[in-house]
């Protein structure tokens, strides 16, 4: 592919041009067919959704509005007077259905000093969002008129409008500020400004090329919002790494005296190669996440894996043809200060880095236990995680107007913000059976003491369903609701609603949703490991034609995956050190995030692992003692692992500043993955455990000799190389050794 596009480099750059233009406007034309209702959650919670689908029944957004007084009971005048112009406001916009009076439902606080107005805005979300901005205002002017009281308007639509718009805000707040992160360690790591520009734009086109692509196939595979955020994380970290190993390993041989020609070839055979395994690995892990069966999930894996072999094929393509057709040009832009410190030959490594590896060669044992040692402390605070899909107060910083107002009514009128919803599916909604069943079941769910009312029935008798309102008792997603969850699903709806024969009644809302989202991850929690560990195994053993290696890799990803995960049950759930991130410990982390960290950084990690390890192979092959080879495999990639590890860092970490919690869970644990990986691991881990496997690094048994091998034949050495800075001692060995195949 290298070679290819060096000779036909208009075609190549031409071609992937329009390819990225076709992307994005087909794309574009076609549109972005978003995950369903009944798509989203699993379960009943599934069932319930197709249960309304297929009634043709929009499930209207329900809307409180709290009335609230230190001073005055909801028996004082002045209440009863805000109460009735925000009943008047509200159904003046003419957007709002069945508005309903605290007076008449009972929604009204122990104390009675709170009271709840409750209406529903009918039609899908889109519709909704403009109708809720208009009860909003009308519900500003009730407040304005009464200042003494006060009066703020929560509820699905309210919830919804704020989150997508702060998604939209922090989508491009991320955008904007990693793009530019990325471009300004690349000119520190290449000091020049036409190399550096070169990985963003290759990255950015990937990542614009796989968009359209996404949205084009998006009728057959629905997506979602965080498929799109977690595209852009994952494509511009990848794509300007694998431009990185590329560029970098092209600039070195240049700069050891190869032509042009020659130093492509060397580029595409050796990064080119590590960049193709990796971006296998990446693809392979994350197509372990479709077994999940969640439809936002498999959304994230295809948008990731589209993203990813869309970098991957831009690296091996149109990068070659860029810089043979740059040449020495692509050093052009050259910061002076920055460009002197890249004059120093790479195999000699940064003195930071030959601080680090000489101990370590030389007490592989020694750094063995303590790499590890760490790195299990690290992921001790694992064992005491606690997943749930988190809240909408636990989702926002505490101090989001919305999130005090959910708060305040939460308080006044446990459950009420979140009730579950029973969806009835009979055979005749109006029979006497089913009226007398509807009347039990209200009974026996207050009599349990683990819910309470207002119980809201609302039919649909053209369509034999009614949907029932239950506030259950508890925060939403703590015991007590989920206890509250079960009564009503294994006690109250058999002992009532069910006793009518053909009758359905699946139980959805949020904290039904979160019960069922997480029994659906722990069930596929196995598979999706066991296949993404295994597959990444094969992928190294079928690479390196090594089972230690293979076995090694595997182990180091685990060990790096656990300590994020450790480190993201302090900081998320227990609140040490989350103030220093602008946050603080919300008891629990998202549910779906660990699993796809696993994925995701299982994937990412073959990146330097790959890098590295095929360095080191790479000198053995030649001629070094594995011990040798490893010291000079680690010397010479630690400038590029450093500078890749960096640009990841930097765009993960910026995720980590957003307001959204699962946004920041998501980018905390993967920027503290790759810093474990590229430090620890790659500096320490792996250096002294190939020290201590000596030669059976190398070791592959005699029953896998079928093994295919994927490896290409690179053109020997210059004899007589260009002027340049002096090499290491230990370097005329590996360069004057005769090139040589070791292939058992």
């Amino acid at each position: 592919m290298g070679a290819w596009s060096a000779r036909h480099r208009k075609t190549a750059v031409f071609g992937w041009l329009i390819f990225v233009v076709l992307a994005v406007f087909l794309g574009g034309a076609a549109g972005t067919h978003q995950i369903t209702n009944s798509e989203q959650q699993p379960g009943e919670v599934s069932r319930a959704a197709t249960i309304l689908d297929q009634a043709g029944i929009k499930s209207p957004s329900g809307e409180t509005v709290l009335v609230q007084s230190s001073t005055l009971t909801a028996d004082a005048p002045a209440f009863q007077q805000a109460v009735a112009q925000v009943v008047a406001a509200v159904n003046g916009t003419g957007q709002a259905a069945d508005v309903r009076s605290p007076y008449d439902t009972k929604a009204i606080s122990a104390d009675r000093h709170s009271a709840l107005v409750q209406f529903n805005l009918p039609g899908d979300k889109d519709a909704v969002s403009g109708k809720v901005t208009k009860t909003l205002d009308a519900v500003a002017g009730v407040q304005k008129a009464n200042p003494s009281l006060r009066v703020e308007e929560f509820g699905e639509a309210t919830a919804d409008k704020w989150i997508q718009a702060q998604f939209s805000n922090d989508f491009a707040s991320a955008e904007w500020t990693a793009v530019p992160l990325a471009l300004g360690i690349l000119l520190i790591a290449f000091g020049a400004v036409v190399a550096a520009v070169l990985p963003v734009g290759l990255a950015l086109t990937a990542f614009m090329a796989a968009t359209g692509l996404v949205a084009l196939s998006s009728r057959f595979l629905h997506t979602s919002n965080d498929a799109s955020s977690v595209m852009l994380l994952v494509g511009l970290a990848v794509g300007v790494d694998y431009c990185l190993f590329y560029l970098r390993r092209e600039r070195e041989e240049r700069a050891a005296g190869r032509d042009a020609a020659t130093a492509l070839k060397v580029a595409a055979a050796t990064s080119g190669r590590a960049v193709l395994v990796s971006g296998i690995t990446v693809v392979v892990a994350m197509a372990g996440m479709f077994l999940t069966g969640i439809a936002d999930f498999q959304a994230m894996s295809y948008a990731t894996i589209v993203v990813v072999v869309t970098a991957v094929l831009g690296s091996l393509t149109v990068l070659p043809a860029l810089l043979s057709m740059l040449g020495d040009r692509v050093d052009k832009g050259r910061l002076p200060f920055l460009h002197k410190l890249k004059a120093k030959d790479p195999a000699s490594g940064s003195r930071v880095w030959n601080a680090i590896l000489t101990p370590v060669l030389r007490r592989p044992l020694a750094a063995t236990v303590l790499a590890a040692g760490v790195l299990l402390a690290l992921a001790a605070p694992l064992l005491t995680m606690h997943t749930a899909n988190l809240t909408f107060n636990q989702t926002l910083p505490k101090g989001n107007a919305l999130v005090q107002t959910s708060e305040r009514i939460e308080a006044a009128f446990p459950g009420s913000p979140s009730p579950a919803i029973v969806v009835v599916k009979a055979a005749d909604l109006g029979s006497p059976a089913m009226r007398q069943a509807l009347t039990d079941f209200q009974a026996q769910a207050l009599a349990t003491r683990k819910m309470h009312g207002p119980i809201d029935v609302t039919p649909y008798p053209q369509a034999n369903v009614a949907t029932i309102a239950v506030p259950l008792n508890g925060s939403g997603n703590d015991a007590t609701s989920v206890a509250a969850l079960d009564a009503l699903r294994h006690q109250v709806i058999p002992d009532t609603l069910l006793k009518v024969p053909g009758t359905e009644a699946p139980v959805t809302g949020s904290t039904a949703g979160s019960h069922d989202f997480n029994a659906k991850m722990s069930s596929s929690m196995l598979p999706v490991f066991a296949f993404v560990v295994v597959f990444a195994f094969l992928l190294m053993l079928a690479s390196f034609r090594s089972l230690a290696i293979a076995v090694t890799a595997v182990l180091l990803n685990l060990l790096s995956v656990g300590a994020a995960y450790g480190v993201l049950t302090l900081v998320f759930q227990h609140g040490v050190g989350a103030s220093l991130l602008g946050t603080a410990g919300v008891g629990a982390v998202e549910s779906w995030v660990p699993l796809f960290l696993f994925v995701i950084l299982f994937g990412l990690s073959m990146d330097y692992h790959v890098f590295v390890v095929s360095r080191i192979k790479e000198a053995h092959d030649r001629g070094l003692p594995t011990k040798q080879a490893v010291a000079h495999g680690i010397r010479s990639t630690a400038g590029v692992v450093t500078s890749a590890a960096i640009i990841m860092v930097a765009v993960f970490a910026v995720f980590g500043t957003l307001s959204m919690q699962s946004m920041k869970q998501m980018g905390v644990g993967l920027a503290v993955a790759v810093l474990i990986d590229a430090t620890i691991i790659r500096g320490v881990l792996l250096p002294s455990a190939m020290s201590l496997l000596g030669e059976a690094n190398w070791y592959l048994p005699r029953w896998l000799n079928w093994l295919p091998n994927l490896e290409k034949e690179l053109p020997a050495p210059p004899i007589t190389p260009v002027a340049g800075p002096p090499a290491e001692p230990a370097e005329p060995s590996l360069a004057g050794a005769r090139h040589r195949r070791i292939d058992a």
